[in-house]
């Protein structure tokens, strides 16, 4: 099997090359090469990302993870040998640094639910426009999650009643841990819910382990499931969120 790395390097007139600010390193996976050429583009026009790898199908694509161990995946879902959803799956096992952001043309709700129970930091659509896509990446390499509440009620039905179950476990969650449960399932990190809410790190990574045990929950993609399912993400665009690296 052949496999290819491509890198692409800052150019030396760009401010972020300057600084010598490290890249977002990015693994490529569509089995369209068109596809693959036309993002790369896009990524190579900035010293922000580089490209260090394409792989045309999931075989290649855990392979080339292992090898290069990227710091996202740009993954598609519905290709040849392995699906996107297997290969998420096995390149968290194999090199769980990596951030998957899944880009697809399925617009299936049930593909939403199996890329974040694989896994996946992100899910966008095709469809979606040059800076979005270069806000999901960089929310993937960062840990914040870029599935839209809207996308996530919809695959969950939320348009309709919680289950009782489900009401009756949030009943169980303080004021206080409602609030960090919020700021961590909009995508902040625990040192960044730590200085939103003027706790310590330790403090908040202790509450959401309380959190998990009282919703029975164990990844952060079911808290955010959970936090949209249950409206806790309402009106996130107004809501403080940190958004710098610790």
């Amino acid at each position: 099997m052949s496999l290819s790395a491509t890198q692409s390097r800052p150019t030396p007139e760009s401010p972020d090359a300057a600084k010598g600010t490290t890249p977002i390193r990015v693994l490529l996976v569509d089995d369209h090469s068109i596809v693959r050429q036309g993002l790369k583009e896009i990524l190579d026009r900035t010293a922000e990302y580089e490209v260090v790898g394409e792989a045309a199908d999931g075989v290649q694509a855990v392979e080339l993870a292992r090898k290069v161990r990227p710091d996202v995946v740009l993954m598609d879902l519905i290709m040849p040998n392995k699906d996107g959803i297997e290969a998420s799956r096995e390149i968290l096992q194999a090199v769980p640094s990596t951030h998957i952001l899944v880009l697809t043309a399925s617009t299936a709700d049930d593909a939403i639910i199996n890329a974040l129970a694989a896994g996946a930091s992100g899910y966008l659509q095709k469809v979606c426009g040059r800076d979005e896509l270069l806000a999901a990446i960089r929310d993937a390499a960062e840990d914040r999650s870029s599935v839209s509440v809207e996308m996530l009620r919809r695959a969950l039905g939320a348009e309709q009643s919680a289950p009782e179950r489900t009401r009756s476990s949030g009943s169980k969650l303080t004021a206080r841990e409602r609030d960090i449960l919020t700021h961590f399932a909009r995508g902040n990190s625990y040192g960044q819910v730590a200085a939103i809410m003027g706790n310590s790190t330790v403090t908040v990574r202790n509450t959401i382990y309380r959190i998990q045990q009282k919703l029975g929950v164990t990844t952060k993609q079911e808290i955010v499931a959970w936090a949209a399912f249950n409206g806790l993400l309402d009106n996130d665009q107004s809501a403080p969120t940190a958004r710098s690296r610790e």
